[in-house]
């Protein structure tokens, strides 16, 4: 099994910058891809970060060129997501996940407010 934990999350202005981090724990082998899924009320919970372990990323285009996703495989394998130019749009659950062929875990979940 692995557990995920999730950090960062909260209120922020739209316009403003925030930074979300997944720290995998337990057999962490089992991992390849890690990425950030969010959910807005009403919605279905949507992919919109990935990043192989090679380090490949890709993103939403409802994202894209405003998030950065990033890893570190060193000793313990965390996934961050850069958030910045945030839109409330953008207010959601983010869900770190982590996932290979075989194997699917997910975090808590964390929330992230907009205000205008």
């Amino acid at each position: 099994q692995v557990q995920l934990e999730e950090s960062g999350g909260g209120l922020v202005q739209a316009g403003g910058s925030l930074s979300l981090s997944c720290a995998a724990s337990g057999k962490i082998f089992t991992i390849d891809n890690m990425g950030w899924y969010r959910q807005a009320p009403g919605k279905q919970r949507e992919l919109i970060a990935s990043i192989t372990s090679d380090g490949v990323s890709n993103y939403a285009d409802s994202v894209k060129g405003r998030f950065a996703i990033s890893r570190d495989n060193a000793k313990k394998m965390v996934v961050y997501l850069q958030m910045n130019s945030l839109k409330r749009e953008d207010a959601a659950i983010y869900y770190c996940s982590a996932w290979s062929n075989e194997y699917e875990y997910w975090g808590q979940g964390t929330q992230v407010a907009v205000s205008s």
